[in-house]
């Protein structure tokens, strides 16, 4: 019995840019796609894959080719391609129009309809006699444009490749996610099911969320990313060119030949218009360059990315108890670093989970050298989260606390009955008294905001090595400047980290160690009836 990977490659023939009609035979990419398909397959599981992609690989032609070897060689089998747009739709579909054609005649199902969105495998024969004792294949391949009407209702399919999935629309009210869930119902759970789901990025939509869930293992798709350097003919003569930092940290960190950093260089320039976050976004070498946005990002990416590469993992992650003690959880919201050295000054901010955020977040400065030793990460409960800020503050040798107080000033009244003194502490006017007091906590405003975001930015260029947390460098991938050039979190996306991190950049200066006299002045600070004005 031949394999379906022995069938494409000795059957299936594509048109080529330079010779014309030529046997498909798999590159580098194609192979990685086709392995992960046949170890499904060969267990009779459903393949489920998104594929994360630099341009011209080849995936849409191997998929065609797997989705058309299946549909022509079994019975009542029925697939669907989706495209993006209508020639895309037109250009897939040709493909596996041009399988079918290519083959050996005595390979060849036989057609009964054949026109721009179905091919059908079935006895074209208007004799009964004959359809009942020789049907043909029953099968199908069909094709429709995303957004269509009705797009799949109905029907029940056993292959399905959806394309450029980050450039679908929304159409008549439903979102590229509805149209998916539609779609999602129409294949079998069970048994050899086959659904590819590829596309370049195009910023923080659908696809990236699609993404970053098959990454972390929630939705039961396996996550596939192809980088550039994966295609062997992307390659330019090299003649003693001088590299500049930049190629020579990238021809390092993936092993790449001189060819190769010279076919980047002209990609850059005659691809992308002379835009190296183009290339980015175009030929990743990492699924973080491909989900550059639109937008301008605030933080320098290129920083970002290296930093990425080089992040270890903690040395410890866990709880603390009520005694103090440090419990080893891999489930914990604690993930130290570094653990706290004696003598040295430790700054905390934390973000608590007001609107539009999802988490309590907390980051853990040394004022020495301004390493980030440790991170607080937690969903719900803001009184665990009191609970475990306070212990990490005496972990870190009574370090200096300041929590955003915009939407609560519960866990600097709850550190205060605590006993803990060693608060961040603000000025604010209060208007009835005509005087300035100090308060407790830190207050994000149309004032301070900018100002720990461009420490924020300043930090990075210096400093970059010093963050540990993956989470932190991520999000500020996705933290850009909006059409009013107001930074913020990209559409879908969080600030969590950035804020927090951003806060303990800023009240790090203020950080020292406490002292008997300085708890006694705190003790004075007439802020006991100020806490319940939330942060005014």
């Amino acid at each position: 019995m031949i394999s379906v990977y022995q069938y494409i490659n000795k059957y299936m023939m594509i048109q080529t840019k330079d010779t014309g009609l030529q046997h498909l035979h798999p590159n580098t990419a194609q192979k990685k796609l086709y392995e992960l398909f046949r170890e499904k397959y060969n267990n009779n599981e459903p393949f489920r894959v998104v594929i994360l992609k630099a341009r011209q690989l080849g995936i849409s032609t191997m998929t065609e080719a797997i989705i058309s070897c299946l549909t022509m060689t079994h019975h009542d089998k029925n697939a669907l391609i989706v495209g993006h747009t209508p020639e895309s739709t037109a250009k897939i579909f040709s493909m596996a129009k041009l399988y079918h054609d290519c083959l050996p005649l005595p390979l060849q199902p036989m057609v009964k309809y054949s026109n721009s969105k179905t091919l059908t495998f079935e006895n074209p024969t208007h004799d009964q006699k004959e359809l009942v004792r020789n049907p043909g294949l029953r099968s199908s391949i069909k094709v429709a444009l995303a957004g269509s009407s009705g797009i799949g209702r109905g029907s029940t399919y056993n292959y399905m490749h959806l394309s450029e999935l980050a450039f679908w629309q929304e159409h008549e009210g439903l979102s590229i996610e509805d149209q998916m869930t539609g779609l999602l119902q129409t294949l079998p759970t069970a048994g050899r099911s086959v659904l590819v789901v590829e596309s370049t990025a195009n910023g923080y939509n659908y696809f990236k969320k699609l993404w970053d869930r098959a990454v972390s293992g929630e939705n039961g798709f396996i996550a596939l990313f192809i980088p550039w350097f994966e295609m062997q003919e992307y390659r330019q003569p090299y003649s003693g060119e001088e590299f500049d930092a930049d190629e020579r940290a990238l021809q390092k960190l993936y092993s790449l030949d001189n060819e190769q950093i010279m076919w980047r260089r002209y990609a850059i320039r005659t691809l992308c218009g002379g835009s190296v976050d183009q290339f980015h976004q175009e030929y990743p070498s990492n699924p973080e360059e491909a989900f550059l946005t639109s937008g301008s990002t605030v933080f320098d990416t290129d920083i970002v990315y290296r930093r990425l590469q080089k992040v270890t993992a903690p040395v410890r992650t866990g709880n603390f108890l009520d005694d103090g003690r440090f419990i080893t959880d891999t489930d914990g919201v604690i993930r130290i670093w570094k653990e706290p050295e004696p003598g040295h000054v430790y700054a905390i901010g934390a973000d608590t989970a007001g609107e539009g955020s999802d988490y309590f977040r907390a980051y853990v400065m040394d004022k020495a050298d301004f390493h980030q030793v440790a991170a607080l990460k937690m969903q719900t409960d803001e009184g665990f989260f009191e609970h475990q800020l306070l212990r990490l503050g005496d972990y870190y040798n009574k370090a200096m606390i300041g929590v955003e107080v915009n939407f609560s000033s519960y866990t600097t009244m709850r550190l205060q009955e605590h006993g803990y003194m060693n608060q961040y502490v603000r000025e604010v006017e209060d208007t009835y008294l005509n005087k300035t007091v100090r308060r407790f906590g830190f207050r994000t405003t149309s004032v301070t905001r900018p100002i720990i975001i461009s420490m924020l930015v300043d930090y990075l260029k210096d400093y970059a090595g010093m963050i540990e947390d993956p989470d932190l460098l991520k999000e500020m991938l996705t933290f850009v400047r909006n059409d009013k050039g107001r930074p913020e979190a990209a559409p879908g996306e969080h600030d969590d980290c950035v804020m927090a991190f951003a806060i303990t950049v800023y009240i790090l200066p203020q950080a020292r160690v406490q002292e008997k006299e300085q708890e006694e002045e705190e003790k004075s600070i007439d802020d006991y009836d100020a806490f319940l004005s939330y942060g005014e």
